[in-house]
């Protein structure tokens, strides 16, 4: 394992991450300052994630046919200068316009980075990797949103983002190397346009469960992100913006131990297939049990199981992806990342609209009030045991699908 390239990755990652953390707690803010709706606000947050989920794959394969190096400047440039235009943005069409430019870079940068982990590191060292960007990625997240919320003004984290991904790319122009040399660009990944990519994919893919995997994970974390600051905000809990940043600080710092000290060490003894079910399954089993919290502690203990769930499967699946790919890693990386971006699409809009419902009698409530007791209409909370449900049944179905993936397939029926 090359170390020294590591380090410098999981310093780009957490520059990254961090920069993406300081804007979280003002984005809705600063576009709600200049009058957006909203309905326009969750739009500007799908425009990012829908602009990742249609470049990703595209910056993957071009990563993989022209660098690591490029890829991941490129995205770094081009998100510092979204994220000042945001900034500098005054009415609502100039926002949107560059957060969809902040989501087309950054799609460049997270794909990249990980091919690179893929490329410097042999199948025994894989998950260590991966853990560690995890880690980075976590780490970051976990110090951002507390800057961002002690900078006073809406707009100053945009440009401070923008900054710090600007140093960062001067960091990754001076130190990092490339990764990939010329013979294996040219010689081994020929070119695929992205409507074959997207073919491949979805229809003839043996990797499609790792994929899938990727989407309803992200999906149904992103469906409890998006309500869970009502829930905790309601009755009996009350809490606010400053309870909620502790019980993700906390549940984050746990995150990225485990991610940077044993899931590598797990990944190698136990095979990433056990890992990603049993992290399927603490998912659910912690979105449950927000519902049985009667307390600050156990609504962070709980908040955290279903964290832990979550972030086991990313590192892991992508070890598991990279492994396995036969067009390269920056491609089968980007694809995974076009369906995270999928399900940070969807489940928000799941998420909402379940959580709206539960105020009023229909369909899904009265189906699961048959199942829970009363205490579960005060909470308003049954999104979350619908998107345990879900995750319960991906689990199932795909339960036989990853164990022909940990098999194996043949070289003549592997496309990625």
């Amino acid at each position: 394992m090359q170390k020294s390239r590591l380090f410098l990755l999981f310093l780009t990652l957490f520059f990254v991450m961090l920069g993406f953390g300081i804007i979280i707690p003002n984005l809705a803010y600063y576009a709600e300052d200049i009058g957006a709706t909203p309905t326009k606000i969750a739009l500007l947050l799908s425009i990012y994630s829908g602009m990742q989920l249609l470049f990703a794959p595209i910056w993957g394969r071009l990563s993989d046919r022209h660098g690591r190096k490029p890829a991941i400047l490129l995205g770094l440039l081009g998100n510092a200068v979204a994220l000042v235009a945001f900034g500098l943005a005054k009415d609502y069409i100039s926002l949107f316009l560059a957060r969809g430019a902040a989501g087309i870079a950054s799609a460049a940068v997270l794909p990249s980075v990980m091919a690179y982990v893929a490329d410097v590191t042999n199948t025994e060292e894989r998950g260590k990797g991966m853990g560690l960007m995890g880690a980075a990625m976590g780490l970051g997240f976990i110090l951002g949103p507390g800057i961002g919320g002690i900078m006073g003004r809406h707009d100053l984290p945009f440009f401070v983002a923008g900054g710090l991904s600007f140093l960062t790319f001067l960091f990754v122009l001076s130190l990092l190397p490339e990764s990939l040399q010329k013979d294996t660009e040219t010689a081994h990944h020929a070119w695929v346009s992205p409507r074959e990519l997207f073919r491949q994919t979805t229809l003839k893919s043996p990797l499609i469960p790792l994929f899938l995997i990727a989407f309803f994970t992200t999906f149904s974390f992103a469906g409890l992100e998006t309500t869970f600051p009502l829930f905790i905000g309601e009755e009996p809990w009350e809490y606010g913006q400053r309870e909620m940043g502790w019980m993700f600080m906390v549940m984050g710092a746990i995150v990225v131990l485990l991610q940077g000290g044993i899931l590598g060490w797990l990944i190698n003894r136990l095979g990433e297939r056990r890992i990603i079910v049993a992290g399927l399954l603490l998912n659910a089993l912690g979105m449950v049990l927000l519902l049985c919290a009667y307390s600050f502690v156990t609504l962070t203990i709980y908040l955290t199981i279903t964290g832990i769930g979550n972030q086991l499967i990313r590192p892991t699946n992508t070890s598991w992806i990279s492994k396995q790919t036969q067009i390269g890693q920056g491609a089968a990386i980007g694809i995974m990342d076009a369906f995270l971006s999928l399900g940070r699409v969807l489940g928000p809009l799941l998420g909402g609209w379940l959580y709206e419902t539960s105020a009023h009698p229909g369909f899904v409530k009265t189906m699961f009030g048959a199942i829970l007791d009363g205490k579960f209409y005060d909470n308003n909370a049954y999104s979350y045991t619908v998107l345990a449900v879900i995750l319960v049944i991906a689990t199932v179905c795909l339960y036989v699908p990853l164990r022909r993936v940990e098999q194996g397939t043949s070289e003549t029926d592997r496309v990625i």
